[in-house]
């Protein structure tokens, strides 16, 4: 028989053991992730806003204003020549450029494809020069001095972006040479800060090119094909037999309908 004393004992056990709640850790941590995460990206984005702030603030002063018309006359190295723009030539007609790559002068009536385009392989500098005329900026490199990570980040200034062009150039001499109509920059290093400054200063600056306004599409059928562009080839000398002067214009084709 069960007495008094230990029934009460028992009792007391019982009322003693309160119960509690377990403690959700999964879910705590579960939230700390989260929070962890979100911050991360948010402290992510806020790093890219203030880098491209400040590298929009270091290409300021290579933005063309009404007092500054051409900034590419702050740049270390450019190249300035005169040209007379709607000097065209005929498709079988080669030039005899007095500069390689070529930065303006007698040229194809029929521009390269140069709303933001990667060509692949080397184009025929007579219809790059007339994109140039129309306010492009043309990045040639030597496919034997920049490849890997260096050759991506060129690539990344111009794909998609409007206005800009890039190709091989065989036997080129330097690492990269950039072209705006009228305007030329040869450099060693492609991650150069000139080659940001170039661009800044020259894509589409109506002060330094003749037709404001023309197009950068692709012509198209008949015309010029970005997927099978007219084969580069190789600069002749000027004088050389068969080829036209870099400024002459007597043997130059009327504008085609396509727009000069």
């Amino acid at each position: 028989m069960v007495s008094g004393k230990n029934s009460k004992a028992v009792r007391n056990a019982r009322s003693a053991v309160v119960t509690q709640k377990s403690t959700p850790w999964g879910l705590i941590a579960g939230v700390v992730v989260v929070v962890l995460f979100a911050g991360s990206i948010f402290g992510y984005y806020v790093v890219q806003r203030d880098a491209r702030a400040g590298e929009l603030a270091a290409l300021a002063p290579f933005t063309p204003t009404a007092e500054n018309p051409d900034p590419s006359a702050q740049i270390e190295g450019v190249e300035v020549i005169e040209y007379t723009g709607g000097q065209h030539v005929a498709p079988t007609t080669q030039v005899a450029y007095t500069h390689n790559p070529p930065f303006g002068g007698a040229h194809d009536a029929v521009w390269a494809a140069c709303n933001g385009v990667v060509y692949d392989q080397p184009v025929r500098s007579e219809n790059l020069v007339h994109s140039l005329e129309h306010g492009a900026v043309w990045i040639a490199y030597d496919p034997g001095q920049v490849s890997g990570a260096a050759l991506e980040s060129l690539q990344a200034k111009v794909d998609g972006q409007n206005y800009m062009v890039m190709s091989p150039y065989p036997g080129l001499g330097t690492a990269v040479s950039l072209q705006s109509w009228g305007h030329q920059l040869t450099l060693t290093d492609p991650a150069d800060v000139r080659v940001d400054q170039f661009v800044a200063a020259l894509r589409l600056n109506r002060n330094a090119h003749p037709e404001p306004g023309a197009s950068c599409e692709e012509v198209g059928p008949g015309g010029f094909v970005r997927t099978d562009p007219p084969p580069f080839a190789a600069p002749p000398a000027p004088g050389t037999p068969g080829t036209q002067a870099e400024t002459a214009e007597g043997d130059a084709v009327a504008p085609d309908a396509a727009g000069s």
